[in-house]
């Protein structure tokens, strides 16, 4: 009785290793890349790289040039934030997700700024531009929208990031310093 127990697993395990072998009837040249396996990418601790499709972008709107996501999306810094601490925590992400990937710039795309990262405190890698933990906004829902910028909410500013890491549509925004202002007052970071 208790090899029988055995025997459905153990032909499972066999299904699958022949499966890995290749001898599960498709060719070798049509068989998925490893990266593309679901099991092996929902184990990979380390936040993909955004090339091509995932790369960051520029886009002319409104008041100016501004990053966009993948999808189009403009992305935003946050006054209170500093280059290496996010002010946005709890609810406050829900209207403004953190943008939680490394990336590079699409190609043919040429910025005058720098990527780089910073840890969350629950461990999520988030992408900073110009020293400037980024975000996008829930209430932008279509691509060029800015709707986000100048919004003061969770004690501060909210700001599109725009290639130079400037405030987006400041008077004098050229020349504009995207200060984050580093206050070290303890408590109160969750504007929850």
């Amino acid at each position: 009785m208790r090899n029988r127990w055995w025997a459905v697993p153990g032909l499972a395990a066999a299904a699958l290793l022949l499966a890995g072998c290749g001898l599960g009837g498709g060719s070798p040249s049509s068989s998925a890349p490893p990266a593309s396996h679901p099991a092996a990418a929902a184990s990979s601790p380390v936040p993909a790289v955004a090339t091509g499709a995932g790369a960051i972008k520029e886009l002319t709107t409104t008041k100016g040039m501004v990053l966009t996501n993948a999808s189009g999306m403009t992305l935003y810094w946050f006054a209170k934030d500093t280059s290496t601490h996010s002010m946005c925590l709890l609810t406050c992400k829900a209207t403004w997700p953190p943008v939680i990937m490394t990336a590079t710039a699409a190609a043919g795309t040429k910025l005058p700024g720098s990527f780089g990262t910073i840890k969350r405190p629950n461990g999520q890698i988030q992408l900073t531009y110009e020293g400037h933990p980024l975000y996008t906004y829930a209430g932008d829902t279509a691509v060029g929208m800015i709707s986000g910028n100048g919004i003061n909410a969770q004690g501060g500013l909210w700001w599109a990031m725009t290639p130079a890491g400037t405030q987006l549509g400041a008077a004098g925004a050229a020349g504009a310093s995207a200060s984050t202002g580093t206050s070290s007052s303890g408590g109160g970071a969750s504007w929850g």
